[in-house]
């Protein structure tokens, strides 16, 4: 083997790293062990709330040591390996930005009738469409008049970018920059208050092409606050800064203070380490916040005026704080250059200012504010944090907010550097006049912060007054941070709330359940596998055992490395990877024998094995890497964590089972003892090793079967219908438990009267003490005033039908008690959305198939063959749902059931390429053979291969079915069936199409 070296040296940098990533995850499972047992009290009920204090007092602490480098809790936490929320519980949010607030602010709230009118049927087409809302209000629009847009959008606001002589498409152009930039700074926005939840580890992210923010809070246990936090409307502010030069005989006060109350605690013999006294205080740093309305404004301005930032200029600070006594308390001891802290002693610095004792010595109204990020001190290896301190007025008001903001825009100044250009209606010209004339007389000159949200994101000095309120504000800024503070100051500028469109919880206790079946499911479908592979192939098979090992390792290790989560539908991924990763070695070793059956020594075998069997290893790994691609590309939520999973897996097995069990077979074999390795055992010995069926002879007779069977599923399916989750048609599911068994029929038949006006689906829900309720009532409605109806009616009904209490935890649940451990919303907009891209996710991975099997083949005829073969498959499994149903089995429809049919999709190709292969082969090795014999030899001479790459896979799928949750219960109904009728398909559907379509093999 060549280049064996490079893939020992390969193997064992990724499996260093992989335990470099893997330990912080054992690091972070002990620390929140230590905080479950600090918060565990005598009669064994943990203490979220202090639970959650300790992990937020240690969170910028160091906690880990390796080889000399310390790593905080929240670097480990960063760097662990991920779980999704569906196994350890929290929040997943959609949020959208409504554009019809945008357009009304843009048209000055206009009330034109033909523009409400046009908002109106806008609002009505997009319930059944998933064009973009600007497009259908467009197209209303033009239906209702023929006087041209720009008549109401050109108002003062405006001026400069809508005239009144513009065409519709120009002035949609500007209404859609508008709402592409309310998306830009609502993500902006809501990244910046989500620091705020610390140890949650919360994942934002922009869905490009939807127009939409979809976040995932792991651990979040106030749903309330969540949703709060996410829909208020930004609070903008400008502030005068009250330089430390002015705070310095309050700053030596509170420092006397400080210093003497330690004197006072080590004179007793106290604990006088401040930060061992915030681990119960920091729970109270979780206040809400006040996010104020931000309301549309006009004004023009003229004149500009240069504002200089100052954000990280800390001078006058440092000359504060060095004339300080040397005698300091941390307040001033932590203060590097000034009053700029490292992150790790925020949470004391905060404890200490928010004390009432130390507020009152401050003399005239102030408040303290930290930057919104900290700034990279490289020397010294840490983070730095800016503390501000702005003068609040006897009425503790800002005397400027955002609402004066007409436009903001990053541009360049005349040194051609990032600058921000900002402009204010008449009433905050006035004031801003007055605010910069003030600061600019102070010396050293005044700086006025940027507030939003009470983080201070700049805090530039000002040059002099400005007049007419048109402003820019240069700096050291990157073109991406000028970008970004324009957004946040035009965040004051339109109105563009946010609105929740889709919404799943997991309760803790519901996702500790879902996580013990995955497991559980991967370990049982590992001993399997490693069992038979050894009663199989003997030695080749414990070979094969130890590339599985090292795949399953480098999977979660490259997980860790890549800082995203493993989910549930990721476990399953992995457990089917399992099964498709002992293919390749099947596949290798398969060659190996036939090769030795036919005298070849055992060197040699292994050789022309490896060689003979790297064509088809490539060509199925590709197919299968390319519906994944296509899955991670197009699908959302569980469907993206099961791809990038199934990606990596694919990657990993390749590497594992043809590189890495070659250098060990090579080295089993190099002192040339023949005996030290062997690939089959007595039991597999001559096991298919001579079949002869006549398979093209009995195609037909496959294809009367195939159509009944889908016939009837498909007819079964228009009869019955699907069993859609709400992933597909939109509405609210909730989790209910109870603590004893309960009928779900009579439960959906109470339930019905609370929800009068939409359907309802009540089923047990792996247990008949659990139940999943699924009801389409007040499904276009999705304010949290609808969200809170739902669910008052269902607890209603659940409480009149049983004659329960409702309670907030799981562990209150018993005879008299029942809780709702999760649940989840889809609008009927989000609904839409996954059907489209469901839909073209198949389609796009058909296209990608059939162009690569083309590509490796040279004839349409394998590719025709191949892609019928996929459709057929495809439809079986509808079939199958329809055929359960009608049995009473009624597997849930969802967006890990997309996940499913295209995962059958790559698992058929892989099969059929691998018979397609053998037929290239066999037909290159004489053209006067009679083809169709040709085809059935090589569809025999694979069947070794083909029933145990599927019986290995089956197994696996099979424990996953049986013991992986129902969650799970539809994706691996679909992986059953799938597997089955793809292996059947491959021998009897695509090898006979192909024989049918080309006249030349049947000559």
């Amino acid at each position: 083997m060549r280049n064996k070296g490079a893939v020992i040296v390969l193997t064992v940098v990724v499996t260093l790293l992989c335990i470099y990533y893997l330990s912080f995850t054992f690091v972070s499972r002990g620390i929140q062990q230590d905080a479950i047992d600090i918060a565990t009290d005598e009669s064994g009920v943990v203490d979220l709330g202090k639970k959650q204090a300790y992990l937020d007092s240690i969170y910028n602490l160091p906690v880990y040591n390796l080889f000399g480098a310390e790593f905080t809790y929240k670097e480990v936490k960063d760097t662990e390996l991920n779980l999704g929320l569906d196994l350890q519980g929290g929040m997943h949010v959609t949020l959208e930005v409504s554009p019809i607030d945008i357009i009304k602010g843009l048209s000055g709230n206009s009330n034109n009738q033909a523009f409400l009118t046009a908002i109106e049927k806008a609002k009505e087409r997009q319930r059944e469409s998933t064009t973009q809302f600007a497009d259908l209000f467009l197209e209303a629009y033009q239906e209702t008049t023929d006087v041209p847009l720009a008549n109401v959008f050109a108002t003062a606001a405006n001026r400069g970018r809508i005239s009144r002589g513009d065409s519709d498409e120009a002035v949609m152009d500007v209404v859609k920059s508008e709402i592409d930039d309310a998306i830009d700074r609502s993500f902006i926005i809501l990244r910046t208050r989500l620091d705020e939840f610390g140890t949650s580890q919360p994942v934002i992210q922009k869905l490009e092409d939807q127009g939409r923010i979809q976040i995932e809070i792991p651990g979040a246990d106030n749903p309330e606050r969540v949703r709060k936090l996410l829909q208020g409307v930004a609070k903008l502010e400008f502030w005068e800064v009250a330089e430390p030069a002015t705070l310095n005989n309050s700053l030596m006060a509170i420092n006397s203070l400080l210093v003497n109350e330690e004197k006072a605690k080590s004179a007793l013999g106290e604990d006088t380490d401040l930060a061992a006294d915030t681990k119960e205080e920091v729970a109270e740093q979780e206040e809400e916040q006040d996010l104020g309305a931000a309301l549309s404004a006009e004004g023009d301005s003229s004149e500009e005026v240069s504002l200089d930032s100052a954000l990280g200029n800390t001078d006058s600070t440092a000359n504060a704080v060095d004339s300080l006594t040397s005698t300091q308390s941390p307040l001033f001891e932590l203060a590097v250059g000034g009053l700029m802290y490292d992150l790790r002693d925020t949470a004391v610095i905060g404890q200490i200012l928010r004390r009432p004792d130390v507020k009152a010595l401050f003399r005239g109204a102030v408040k303290p504010l930290w930057a919104v990020k900290p700034i990279t001190d490289e020397q010294n290896g840490r983070d730095l944090l800016q503390l501000y301190f702005v003068e609040t007025g006897r009425g503790g008001e800002a005397k400027l907010t955002g609402e004066v903001i007409t436009d903001a825009r990053q541009e360049l100044d005349q040194y051609s550097r990032p600058a921000i250009s900002m402009q204010m209606n008449a009433l905050g010209t006035r004031v801003w006049a007055k605010m910069t004339a003030e600061a600019a007389s102070k010396n050293p000159r005044g700086r006025i912060a940027i507030v939003l949200d009470n983080v201070v994101y700049s805090a530039p000095g000002v040059n002099g007054e400005i007049p007419n309120g048109n402003s820019q504000i240069t700096g050291d800024f990157t073109l991406d941070e000028a970008k970004d503070l324009a957004n946040i100051l035009k965040a004051g500028s339109l109105p563009a709330p946010t609105k929740i469109v889709e919404e799943a919880i997991v309760g803790p206790t519901l996702g500790e359940v879902a996580r013990n079946q995955g497991i559980l499911s991967m370990v049982a479908g590992l001993a399997i596998v490693v069992i038979f592979m050894i009663g199989y192939y003997a030695k080749g098979g414990i070979v094969a055992n130890i590339a599985l090992v090292f795949n399953i390792f480098f999977i979660l290790g490259i997980l860790a490395q890549l800082k995203s989560a493993l989910t549930l539908p990721g476990i399953a991924g992995i457990v089917l990877t399992i099964g498709m990763s002992i293919d390749a070695n099947v596949l290798i070793f398969e060659r190996i024998r036939e090769e030795l059956r036919n005298g070849v020594k055992l060197k040699a075998a292994i050789t022309a094995g490896y060689q003979k069997a790297f064509s088809s290893i490539v060509d199925a790994n590709v197919t299968t890497l390319l519906t994944a691609i296509i899955l991670f590309a197009l699908g959302q939520g569980p469907i993206k964590g099961f791809a990038i999973t199934l990606m990596i897996g694919i990657i990993c097995s390749f590497f594992t089972a043809v590189y890495i069990t070659r250098v060990i077979v090579e080295w089993w074999t190099k002192k040339g003892d023949e005996s030290k390795i062997s690939f089959e055992t007595p039991f597999s010995r001559n096991l298919m090793a001579n079949m002869n069926v006549d398979f093209m002879g009995k195609r037909r007779m496959a294809y009367m079967i195939s159509s009944i069977v889908i016939v009837v599923g498909i007819a079964l399916i228009f009869i019955q219908g699907l069993n859609l989750g709400v992933d597909f048609k939109g509405g609210r599911s909730y989790i209910v438990n109870f603590g004893e068994p309960v009928v779900a029929t009579d439960m959906k038949v109470a339930l019905s009267k609370s929800f009068e006006d939409g359907g309802t689906e009540v089923k047990n829900y792996g247990s008949n003490s659990i139940v999943k309720v699924t009801t389409s009532y007040m499904i276009d409605d999705d304010s949290d005033e609808a969200d809170d109806q739902v669910q008052s009616a269902l607890i209603k009904g659940i409480a009149e039908y049983t004659g329960q209490d409702f309670v907030e935890t799981d562990s209150q649940v018993d005879s008299e008690h029942f809780t709702i451990s999760g649940s989840s919303k889809v609008g009927a907009t989000i609904a839409e959305d996954i059907k489209k891209s469901s839909l073209e996710a198949g389609i796009f991975a058909i296209i990608a198939i059939f162009v690569y099997i083309l590509i490796r083949f040279r004839r349409w005829q394998f590719s025709t063959g191949a892609i019928i073969a996929l459709i057929h498959d495809s439809l079986f499994v509808f079939a199958a749902f329809g055929i359960a149903g009608a049995l009473g089995f009624k597997f849930e429809i969802d967006q890990v059931f997309v996940a499913a049919i295209l995962t059958i999709i790559g698992y058929s190709i892989n099969d059929t390429v691998v018979v397609f292969d053998r037929i290239r082969e066999y037909l290159g090795l004489g053209a006067g053979r009679e083809r169709l014999k040709v085809f059935n030899t090589a569809i025999n001479s694979t069947m070794n291969r083909t029933v145990m790459t599927s019986f290995t896979t089956l197994i696996v799928v099979l424990i996953l079915f049986i013991f992986g949750g129902e969650v799970l219960r539809g994706f691996s109904f679909s992986l059953l069936v799938g597997i089955i009728v793809g292996t059947y398909s491959s021998i009897f559907i695509a090898s006979p199409v192909v024989a049918d379509l080309d006249k030349k093999l049947t000559e």
